[in-house]
């Protein structure tokens, strides 16, 4: 039986099309000014440590070099076998919180498989995760990490993608409780995908952005609601964040630390209405 393909419905315009554009793409996002500066270099006896990302999930050329933080600081931690990569449903479409449990999703740097085992796992613990594949078709959050994992770690990982149209505190306690079932003992690392506040300017952004963050920072899933509500954050992917939360926690991180804030207007020099982009690294 040949494997079902998920193709990269956004390469050539979220991040590059072709294979080596790409590279340099990337490249480019490592080395930015707002990025770590370098290139990664996995540390094969690294100590893995980090149990979980936050990452942004805009096009590459606002938000790459940020994301480039999380996936440096990973480089160095360690080869990783499993991630679990958690995004919000931007377009509506399927269940209220779908996994794809099987298949390989292709973008111009290969092919990463689905981890069916894990996926199988995640299920069994959780009552409320749907396998529907239709949710992740046009579903850009999670699609735009893979390409860094690619870059850093090559062939040598399997994933399981969960996207979340359902973004209640219940929901994600309930996420975050199945994934820390499912990967205690494992090899893995969750990354939750998303954007900060959207379209408003630039110091407001700021300001309620870095008390959201605060809040994932305090390992605090309730903290980091309440901010969102009370200070209406316009975060897309909210749900996703609490999940890597409740579950980093379950599997031991004690602290969380922010590799980098920066918002779309930092990149543009537009600060009239901006988006904001976070990297966060969750560990034991």
């Amino acid at each position: 039986m040949s494997a079902k393909v998920r193709y990269a419905r956004y390469a050539g315009s979220f991040y590059a099309g072709s294979r080596e554009s790409l590279r340099r793409q990337i490249e480019e996002c490592f080395t930015h000014r707002f990025g770590p500066g370098g290139l990664p270099k996995v540390s094969e006896d690294g100590p893995r440590r980090i149990i979980g990302l936050v990452c942004p999930h805009a096009g590459y050329m606002y938000s790459g070099p940020v994301a480039a933080n999380a996936y440096y600081r990973l480089a160095l931690d360690g080869r990783v076998d499993i991630f679990v990569i958690l995004g919000p449903n931007h377009q509506g479409i399927g269940s209220g919180v779908a996994i794809m449990d099987r298949g390989v999703w292709r973008t111009p740097l290969g092919d990463v498989e689905i981890d069916p085992e894990t996926a199988r796992e995640i299920l069994r613990h959780s009552t409320i995760i749907d396998v529907d594949d239709s949710a992740h078709l046009y579903e850009h959050s999670i699609e735009v990490q893979i390409p860094f994992l690619q870059y850093v770690y090559g062939q040598t990982f399997k994933f399981v993608p969960i996207c979340f149209l359902m973004q209640d505190l219940e929901t994600s306690r309930d996420v975050g409780q199945a994934l820390a079932e499912a990967l205690r003992g494992k090899n893995a690392v969750i990354i939750a995908s998303t954007d900060l506040t959207h379209y408003e300017p630039h110091k407001r952004a700021s300001e309620k952005d870095r008390e959201a963050i605060d809040a994932i920072l305090k390992l605090d899933e309730e903290l980091f609601y309440s901010v969102i509500e009370s200070r209406n954050v316009t975060a897309c992917g909210y749900g996703p964040v609490a999940a890597l939360i409740a579950a980093a926690k379950k599997l031991g991180a004690n602290r969380a630390e922010l590799l980098s804030y920066k918002t779309s207007g930092d990149i543009t020099g537009d600060l009239s209405a901006v988006v904001g982009y976070a990297a966060i690294a969750l560990s034991g």
